[in-house]
C-alpha cells in the first residue's frame, strides 16, 4: 500500500519500525519512506519484512535518500528478546549511521487474549506481556541512546482505546503501554528523547472485521463513537507522522486517543 505524501519532513532520519512485515506497521513504514527516511523493517516474519522491504526499494514517488540500501532494510527481530533488539539496533547504526525514531508496533493482539485472565494460561499470559510490555521496553532502552549520540529523538507506542477499559490480559497491557509512555518520557527527557502513544479505536482491518460479528461493529460504530465510521490506516499513519516529526517538539508523555470519539460516545 503506497501512502501519499506531504512532504519531506523525514529527509536524513532514520526510523525503525517493530512489527513492519504487514498491517499498520508496514503502512507505518511506508508513509516515513515516502517522506525521506531510511527505514528498518523489524519483524519475526523475514519473509514478508523481506518482501516489504524490497517493494519500498523500487518506489520511484519517494525523495532520494542517497542510501547504498536504498532507504529500507528488514531485520528479523523478537521484541520480546533483549538479545535480538540489541542486535537490530547495532544493525541499524553499522548501515544507517544513526537512529532518530522508533515505533513500538509489534504487538499480540489475537482473540484469546481478550478473553478474561481466568481463561489464559500462564504461558499465554506470559507470552502477551513480553511482546506488549517487555517490548516497549527491550526496544526503548536499546534505542535511546542511539538517539541521544544523534542529539534527540521520538519514540511513538502503540496502545490501543482497548488500555483505557482494562479487563482483559490485552486491554491491560496497552493500560501498561500507556504507563510505560509516562515514565519513560519522564526518564529520557534529559537526552532529549520524546515518548508518545498512540490509541487506535475500532479500525477497518481485516483481523478486526474477521474476528468482530458485523452486528457488534455496527453497535460500536453507531452507538458508541461519535463519529459514525470505522477507523482507517491512513488516520493512525496522519498521527504518527505528527507526533515523530518537528511539528510535536512540545508533546511528550501523552497518550492521543483516535478512535472517532470513542468513548466519549458512550
Amino acid at each position: 500500500m503506497n501512502h501519499r505524501t506531504d512532504g519531506n519532513r523525514f529527509v536524513g532520519k532514520v526510523v525503525l519500525v517493530t512489527g513492519a512485515a504487514q498491517g499498520f506497521g508496514r503502512a507505518f513504514a511506508e508513509a516515513y519512506h515516502a517522506e525521506g527516511a531510511d527505514v528498518v523493517l523489524a519483524d519475526l516474519d523475514i519473509d514478508a519484512a523481506t518482501k516489504a522491504q524490497n517493494a519500498m526499494r523500487n518506489r520511484t514517488d519517494a525523495p532520494r535518500h542517497g542510501s547504498r540500501y536504498s532507504g529500507a532494510l528488514a531485520l528479523y527481530c523478537d521484541v520480546a528478546s533483549e538479545r535480538d533488539v540489541k542486535a537490530a539496533v547495532a544493525e541499524t547504526l553499522e548501515r544507517f549511521g544513526r537512529l532518530d525514531i522508533l515505533v513500538n508496533n509489534a504487538g499480540l493482539h489475537l482473540t484469546k487474549y481478550n478473553l478474561p485472565f481466568s481463561a489464559l494460561g500462564s504461558d499465554d499470559l506470559r507470552a502477551l506481556f513480553d511482546v506488549n510490555v517487555m517490548g516497549v521496553v527491550n526496544c526503548s532502552l536499546a534505542a535511546a541512546p542511539a538517539m541521544a549520540a544523534s542529539g534527540g529523538g521520538v519514540i511513538v507506542n502503540i496502545s490501543s482505546i482497548g488500555g483505557y477499559l482494562s479487563t482483559t490480559p490485552y486491554g491491560v497491557s496497552k493500560l501498561a503501554v500507556r504507563g510505560l509512555t509516562v515514565a519513560l518520557a519522564g526518564e529520557f527527557a534529559s537526552i532529549k528523547v520524546r515518548v508518545n502513544a498512540i490509541a487506535p479505536g475500532l479500525m477497518a482491518t481485516e483481523s478486526a472485521l474477521e474476528d468482530l460479528p458485523s452486528a457488534m461493529v455496527d453497535d460500536f460504530v453507531n452507538n458508541k463513537q461519535l463519529v459514525h465510521r470505522l477507523g482507517k490506516v491512513e488516520d493512525i499513519v496522519s498521527m504518527l507522522m505528527f507526533l515523530s516529526s518537528d511539528e510535536a517538539t512540545f508533546v511528550t508523555g501523552e497518550t492521543v486517543r483516535v478512535s472517532g470519539g470513542y468513548p466519549l460516545g458512550m
